[in-house]
């Protein structure tokens, strides 16, 4: 188990230098998950899987740097309001994105340069004329990566669940790499982190990427179930909701918030465990279920 967060790469590698432990607050309890005035602001993090928390391969990281106030975000309440949260300017279309996913066999293969297929992105470095730039002066710029992974077409759960290290941990259906929820920080990501209209930013290797299924994708979502990615195990991500068409809450998934249940998979109608985005922290993958793409077969 402890090999597993030592080989964990990318981002996850720096941050896990600084050997200050943070410890994070609770989210306040009663706040609906599907509140979008005030959502529970949480960062919390485990070293095991644990419903609510992000199984993180990281458990060290820096201290936030001193911010002015976000106004968005209630300390008192311990809340974040998404609805008065600002965004990153800008308006950048990519006509060289590319992205697809094909079955081969027992594989299925995935392919994208991680540039948006289907949305704009906001001006990166932030612009220090941006209202945005007083909360967050990402200097990171928005560069085409190449992305080729080989997923199971019908993983199998792994002997224990896995960490999340601070890098991809999966691939929405707009072409764009999804990370976990944390921040480099430690902190709620989707609550801190100044985003861009479709709740995107680069990282320092100008890897743009997500730590939610965003609004843009949602918006596009159907039904009860739709598929809208795939996380490095293999499985699923999807968008479900109940019968008044709210997202499902934590507590109707497990520690790597996901569950068992019938939904359309390689084309036909499957029970098969996948993972479902919610509103609330962790908001789509708090462990891997599956064993993720480039390790071995068990922790």
């Amino acid at each position: 188990m402890a090999l597993r967060r030592l080989i964990a790469g990318g981002v996850a590698a720096l941050v896990a230098m600084v050997v200050a432990i943070v410890v994070y607050p609770q989210a306040a309890a009663p706040h609906s998950a599907n509140d979008a005035t005030a959502l529970p602001l949480a960062s919390r993090i485990s070293a095991s899987p644990k419903r609510n928390d992000v199984d993180s391969c990281v458990t060290s990281f820096p201290p936030a740097p001193v911010e002015p106030s976000q106004p968005w975000i209630d300390t008192a309440d311990n809340t974040w309001n998404a609805d008065t949260k600002l965004h990153v300017e800008g308006s950048v279309s990519w006509p060289t994105a590319s992205y697809s996913v094909t079955l081969d066999g027992t594989d299925r293969i995935v392919q994208s340069n991680d540039l948006p297929i289907d949305h704009t992105t906001g001006v990166f470095p932030i612009a220090a004329t941006d209202p945005a730039h007083t909360y967050d002066q990402n200097p990171n710029t928005i560069t085409a990566q190449s992305i080729d992974w080989t997923l199971p077409a019908d993983p199998v759960a792994a002997v224990h669940p896995w960490c999340t290290s601070g890098g991809p941990i999966g691939i929405l259906s707009d072409g764009v790499v999804l990370f976990n929820a944390l921040d480099g920080n430690g902190r709620d990501a989707p609550a801190y982190e100044v985003l861009d209209s479709c709740d995107g930013h680069p990282d320092i290797s100008g890897m743009y990427h997500h730590h939610t299924v965003p609004s843009c994708i949602l918006d596009q979502t159907t039904g009860r179930s739709t598929l809208v990615g795939y996380a490095i195990d293999g499985y699923g991500i999807y968008v479900e909701r109940n019968a008044k068409g709210a997202l499902l809450s934590n507590s109707g998934l497990d520690a790597c918030h996901g569950r068992t249940s019938k939904v359309m998979w390689n084309g036909k109608e499957t029970r098969i465990y996948h993972y479902d985005a919610t509103a609330a922290f962790p908001y789509t993958i708090g462990c891997f279920h599956g064993t993720p793409i480039g390790e071995p077969s068990g922790p």
